[in-house]
């Protein structure tokens, strides 16, 4: 079974990752471990880098080992498991991704800032947010 993601650019090489029918956001907290987010938080950014056997890696923008400073990783098992960022290597089979342009949307940015005034005010301000991956109004909240 295939599952969807949104790769949303968030910084020079950085993405969000955004499943397609849940509109959540994939995450790793301090401990590697991987989690969806309803709201896009500093935990949901990735750094995207294409390795030398032109696979793309993701790694944590927050979180590394302490004391090497080794990246941690989205990966995967054989069985479609998901693996604890701490224990990934960029090397294995693991952590390599082939993106897939299915379709290119124009997205805007996932912005910390927009959530942060949503809870503070209910107020709208007229511009469309993400939800689900489709953009939104905020006047039909």
């Amino acid at each position: 079974m295939d599952t969807l993601f949104n790769l949303i650019p968030v910084g020079l090489r950085v993405v969000a990752i955004q499943g397609v029918k849940s509109g959540f956001y994939i995450a790793m907290n301090g401990e590697g471990m991987l989690y969806s987010s309803e709201m896009f938080t500093p935990e949901c950014r990735f750094k995207e880098s294409v390795f030398e056997n032109y696979y793309v890696i993701y790694s944590s923008t927050v979180y590394r080992q302490q004391e090497s400073g080794r990246a941690w990783f989205l990966g995967l098992t054989k069985e479609g498991q998901v693996m604890k960022g701490n224990r990934v290597k960029k090397t294995k089979p693991s952590s390599h991704f082939v993106p897939r342009p299915i379709e290119v949307c124009m997205y805007r940015e996932p912005s910390m800032h927009e959530i942060e005034d949503k809870h503070r005010s209910r107020k709208s301000s007229g511009t469309p947010t993400m939800n689900g991956g489709k953009a939104v109004n905020q006047d039909s909240t």
